[in-house]
This record gives C-alpha cells, structure tokens and sequence, in this order.
C-alpha cells in the first residue's frame, strides 16, 4: 500500500470551504492509497508545526509528501515542507492552486526555485500555470485537473424569465464580493424581482463590507454563511445564473461545479479562466471589475433566445474530463 503525506489546509471543520486536501485526499483514500493529512489547526503557526511534526513523524514511511501551494501567506508552507522533505530524501509533489502563482514566481524566484526545481513533479491543474511556468524555466510539470464527482450535481429544469444570481466563494478581497453586490444593483433597474444570494464563509473583512454595502444601497440580498457542498447544491436549484467576480484565479472548483449542475456561468476574464471558459460557448466573460459589463451579459441570458440551454449544454460537455472517473488513472499512475 503507497502512502501519501497530504499538506494542505483542511479548515472545513472550521467553518472553511473545502480544498484539496479535503477532496483529492478522499478520492485516493478510495483507491487505496493510505493518506496522512497535516494540517487541521486554525492557528497558522500551530498548523506549521504539526505540518513539520507529520513530516518528520513519516519521513521513513511515506512515499510521497503531496504539498497543497498557494501564492499568498499560505506560500510560506510549501517553501518549509518541500525544504524539510529534501533534508530527508523525501520525494515531494507541489500540486499548485494559487491564482496568483505567476507573480509569486516572478517575485520570489530563488525561493520558487527551491520548491519547484527540485519537486519529484509539480502538478497543475490547469494550462494557465503550466505556461507561466514553463516561462520561468520549470519544465517539470504535469497537467492533472481539478475533479469532482459528477454524480454528486443532479441536473434541475431552469426558467429564465428573472435572475436569479448564484455566487459561492470565500468572502475574501480577492474574489471581488463587492462586485455581486453592484451588478444586482444594476440588474434590479432592469428586473425588479432579481435576486442574490451569496454563499460562503468569511475569510477577511470583505463579508463585513459586503453587507455594509448591500444595506447602504437598501437591496435584500441572503447571505448563508459557509455551507456544505450537499447544502449548497441543494439551493442550487432555486438559482439560475452563477456570477464569478474574482480579480484573479487559477480554476475554481465552484465554477466547474455550478458548470456540472447545468447552471450559466458569467465570470470575470482573469488569470486561468480563459483556460477553462470560452466566451459564447461554455459562460459568459467580462473584464475584471466590470460591474456595468457584467450585468449586459447576465442580461443576454434572459433576453436572447437559447444562449442558456447552449451555454448549459456545452459547460457540461467541458466538465465531463474533470470526472473523477477519468483523472483517476493519472493520480493512480503518479503515485503507484
């Protein structure tokens, strides 16, 4: 039996949307892999130290050390572990998630070097961050992409005769929530009977202001919180156009998610999007920040005839490669 050390963030018991570590971690679980997982502290210093203790506790039994890689503090994490599994002939795997990845490697390029040159392999889910790598002079790197269960996202007929905005995200100044916020604004001058709800747990102050905000300009939008991922596909159904807003992304899971439950994506064009959305086929893209823009293409949707259902059609044609069913074989050959 191989064993996995995974290091990532798994935050879900506190309130945190689901990552990888959470997600992959499970699907290899099931396929026999025995995985060990650090870490689940909140506090980022103590979850540093049980990080370190994991990698020292299985230095002589794990046959890869599986590294979650950001590109803001959470960066700081992939420079110790892949560092400490070097010191102790670990073969390590960054598997790259940040958005924001290709300036980090430009900023910080001795300490990228550490972490990427001397991986076993770099994995990347998505084309976006194997071309910025590949710019910089690291050729060691898989694509392997990010994967659900499409079992999981049950398909619900969808009227479209008035908006009704989905958006599911961490409230965090990056993903732009402040954005949803206007464009409902603008789409309530057009359709009064609009709605939004905005799903997700607090990550900064952004849920704060967001509120602020939606009070300030007396608009009833419903806040839930962070849900489960059954949760949330359940009020799914009650949506039918998912908004993305970020000001920078790699792939987002909840946007290949709200793909594979049939619901039209109108998303900022930013970082890995265009690598995973095409404008007028699978979503809708505007450009970041562009609250009139994007409230003109949610607009298209109830306005031109059958851009849904082409839209709907061809997302889920697009999302059936990140089944799990198919990434599978690529995981299963890595890691055997």
């Amino acid at each position: 039996m191989k064993k996995i050390l995974y290091i990532g963030n798994k935050l879900a018991a506190h309130g945190y949307n689901s990552t990888s570590i959470e997600t992959l971690g499970l699907f290899l679980e099931d396929e026999g892999f025995k995985v060990y997982y650090a870490s689940s502290k909140k506090n980022k210093f103590l979850r540093l130290m049980e990080m370190i203790f994991m990698i020292v506790k299985h230095a002589r039994n794990a046959n890869y050390v599986l590294i979650d890689t950001y590109s803001t503090k959470n960066f700081w994490y992939a420079v110790v572990i892949s560092q400490l599994s070097r010191v102790l002939s670990l073969r390590y795997i960054p598997k790259l998630h940040g958005g924001d990845l290709p300036r980090r490697i430009v900023q910080s390029k001795f300490l990228s070097d550490l972490i990427f040159k001397n991986a076993y392999i770099n994995i990347s889910p998505s084309y976006y961050l194997i071309e910025a790598f590949n710019k910089q002079g690291y050729t060691n790197i898989k694509y392997i992409p990010n994967t659900i269960d499409l079992n999981l996202y049950p398909q619900h007929d969808k009227q479209f005769k008035i908006p009704k905005l989905l958006w599911v995200r961490s409230f965090s100044a990056i993903y732009n929530p402040i954005m949803a916020i206007e464009v409902f604004i603008n789409l309530r001058k057009i359709f009064p009977e609009a709605e939004l709800c905005m799903v997700g747990p607090r990550k900064d102050n952004s849920y704060e202001k967001t509120i602020l905000f939606a009070e300030q300009n007396n608009v009833d939008v419903k806040f839930t919180g962070k849900l489960s991922k059954e949760e949330w596909i359940t009020l799914s159904k009650n949506y039918n156009v998912f908004i993305n807003t970020t000001h920078f992304d790699n792939t987002p899971v909840s946007v290949i998610e709200a793909m594979s439950l049939g619901i039209p994506v109108v998303s900022t064009n930013v970082g890995g999007i265009p690598y995973l959305l095409q404008h007028n086929t699978n979503a809708l893209l505007v450009s970041d920040n562009n609250s009139d823009e994007m409230t003109q293409q949610i607009t298209r949707i109830f306005t031109e005839p059958d851009i849904a259902c082409n839209l709907s059609e061809n997302a889920k044609k697009t999302i059936k490669n990140f089944d799990w069913k198919i990434v599978r074989g690529q995981w299963i050959d890595l890691l055997s």
